[in-house]
């Protein structure tokens, strides 16, 4: 049975971290769906790219999630801590011991103020990184950083490495290096 994963979307969120691991996932088999937490399907980037999310945040019962996704970008990650609904469904995530993502502002923005962080090691995007501290996490300063169940990426360009790390977390690292080689990333990294 295919993995579940959510990913949560709130106007102002970056394109390339949240479309990029959208795709490396679905490519692998992982069961993604995308949902909006504004009042209507049709979610706005941040460079003003409008996304249909595949279901309301009302829709869903996240109770199934192997991964909760939180991508960037602001007021994307604003946005997203501003949403109790949200917060709560990443809050039980983790409490469950179950895996949780997030890139650029939002481990700084929305992981790191719900106590999620503390204590482990942590990336996210330059000049957010005082709020890790500030809530007992250890930068890294890598394109991505893995601490128990959560997985945390610093930003745009930490897009692909960040998707096949959650791949490989979720399917297999075969999987992962498959796609990306399908996908051309590792000659790119050669």
């Amino acid at each position: 049975m295919a993995k579940k994963v959510y990913v949560f979307l709130a106007d102002g969120f970056e394109d390339v971290e949240a479309l990029i691991p959208i795709d490396v996932l679905r490519r692998g088999g992982v069961d993604v769906t995308t949902v909006s937490i504004s009042d209507f399907p049709l979610v706005q980037s941040a460079h003003g790219v409008n996304m249909e999310a595949d279901i309301m945040f009302e829709q869903g019962d996240f109770t199934d999630a192997d991964l909760i996704f939180l991508p960037g970008g602001m007021p994307g990650a604003s946005n997203l801590f501003a949403h109790k609904g949200v917060c709560k469904a990443v809050v039980d995530q983790f409490a469950a011991g179950k895996k949780v993502a997030a890139i650029c502002a939002s481990p700084a923005v929305v992981l790191a103020p719900l106590g999620i962080l503390e204590g482990k090691k942590a990336t996210c995007y330059p000049g957010f990184e005082q709020a890790l501290a500030e809530n007992g996490a250890e930068y890294t300063g890598a394109l991505f950083t893995v601490d128990g169940n959560i997985t945390t990426g610093e930003g745009p360009a930490a897009a692909f490495p960040f998707a096949y790390e959650l791949l490989a977390q979720l399917v297999d690292q075969k999987t992962a290096d498959q796609i990306a080689e399908g996908m051309r990333f590792k000659h790119l990294m050669a």
